[in-house]
C-alpha cells in the first residue's frame, strides 16, 4: 500500500473550490466489535465523528462535501434500517450544503436499491447510481455505482444479481462467497462484499471523460471501491478495478480517484500519474478521536486537510 504523502508546499493562492470528505461512518446503535480482522469498531461512537465534521466544514464552508459510502453498517437490526439511514441522513443535511452520497455494500445490506437511493437523495434512473456534476468550470466530478454488478441490493432474479452470482462462481471456489482463502493476489478481490461496474455504466463513463476531454475540464472519480492494487487492499478492490482503470487511462483528464471501503486508507499514484486516495474509515475511531477532512482543490494539486486519523495528503497531478 502506498503512503500517504505530507503536506509539502504552503498555499499560495486561494484554492479554485474546497469540498469536505468522509466515508465509512457505518453508524448503527449496537455494541462496539471488530472486523473479522479483529480490528476495533465503534459503532455509536462514528455518529460523534460525522456531527464533528459537520461543525467544522460548517466552520470553514467547503462548496460541499462527498461521503465516499457505507452510512450505516450490515449490524444494524434490519427493523431499524430505514429510521437509522434517516437520522445520519439528517445529521450530513446539519451541513449548510450540498452532500454527495455514494452507495456501498453496508448500505446495501440494510435496504434495497429502491428504498435506499431516494433516501440519500442520489440521481438513480433505474436504481443505478452513478452521476456525475460540475461544480466549477474547470472540474468535472464523477461518481461510479461500484454495485452495479452485485449480488446485493437488487432482486434476486435481476440480471446485475444473476451476472455478479456468475462471476463469483467462476471466480471464487468457496462455499462461502466472502471467503478469500485459496486466492491470490488480486484474484482475492471476487468477493461478495464486493461488486463491479456493468457494460453500459463503462460506456457511460467514457462518454463523460470525452466531454471533460472537449472542455478542458480535470475530473476526479470517486467510487465506494478502490480502483489501484498499489493503493488498496486486494480483497477490497473492484472487480473490475482493470476495465474502469483502462477507461480512465485513455484520457488525460483525471486526475484523482476517491474510494473508501479500505478502513485503513491509503495513497498511490499510477502509471499515468492518476493519484489514488482511499480514506480512512470513520468507523474505527475511538471515542474522542475522528477522521474526516477537507480538499483543498487547485489547478495543479488537491490537498487534503485530514482531520484525526485521516491523514493530510498533498496529490500534485502528474507525480
Amino acid at each position: 500500500m502506498g503512503s500517504a504523502n505530507g503536506l509539502v508546499c504552503s498555499e499560495e493562492k486561494q484554492p479554485l473550490l474546497s469540498f469536505g470528505v468522509i466515508s465509512d461512518v457505518q453508524y448503527a446503535d449496537i455494541p462496539d466489535g471488530r472486523s473479522f480482522l479483529g480490528v476495533p469498531r465503534y459503532y455509536r461512537h462514528s455518529v460523534c465523528v460525522l456531527q464533528k465534521a459537520v461543525e467544522e466544514w460548517n466552520q470553514e464552508k467547503p462548496k460541499f462535501v462527498i461521503n465516499c459510502g457505507d452510512i450505516v453498517d450490515g449490524f444494524c437490526p434490519k427493523e431499524q434500517s430505514m429510521i437509522t439511514v434517516k437520522k445520519m441522513v439528517n445529521e450530513f443535511d446539519k451541513f449548510n450544503g450540498p452532500v454527495y452520497h455514494l452507495i456501498g455494500n453496508h448500505c446495501l445490506y440494510n435496504l434495497p436499491r429502491e428504498k435506499l437511493l431516494p433516501l440519500l437523495r442520489v440521481p438513480s434512473p433505474d436504481y443505478h447510481a452513478y452521476f456525475e456534476f460540475s461544480p466549477i468550470p474547470e472540474y468535472r466530478f464523477v461518481i461510479l455505482d461500484g454495485y452495479d454488478i452485485s449480488g446485493i441490493g437488487w432482486a434476486k432474479d435481476h440480471p446485475n444479481t444473476l451476472e455478479a452470482l456468475k462471476i463469483l462462481q467462476e471466480k471464487n471456489p468457496n462455499s462461502d462467497k466472502n471467503n478469500p482463502d485459496g486466492l491470490v493476489g488480486c484474484e482475492r478481490r471476487f468477493l461478495m462484499f464486493n461488486g463491479g461496474v456493468g457494460k453500459e455504466q463503462l460506456k457511460w463513463l467514457d462518454n463523460v471523460l470525452e466531454e471533460a476531454t472537449n472542455l478542458n475540464q480535470n475530473v476526479i472519480v470517486c467510487c465506494h471501491l478502490p480502483l489501484d492494487p498499489a493503493a488498496s487492499s486486494f480483497a477490497a478492490l473492484l472487480w473490475n478495478y482493470d476495465e474502469v482503470m483502462a477507461v480512465i487511462h485513455g484520457y488525460n483528464c483525471v486526475k484523482v480517484c476517491l474510494a473508501g471501503h479500505d478502513h485503513k486508507g491509503g495513497h498511490s499514484v499510477d502509471s499515468h500519474g492518476v493519484h489514488h486516495r482511499i480514506l480512512e474509515a470513520a468507523l474505527e475511531c475511538p471515542p474522542g478521536t475522528y477522521a474526516f477532512g477537507r480538499i483543498n482543490v487547485f489547478h495543479d494539486r488537491f490537498s487534503l486537510l485530514g482531520t484525526g486519523r485521516m491523514r493530510s495528503t498533498e496529490m500534485v497531478f502528474g507525480r
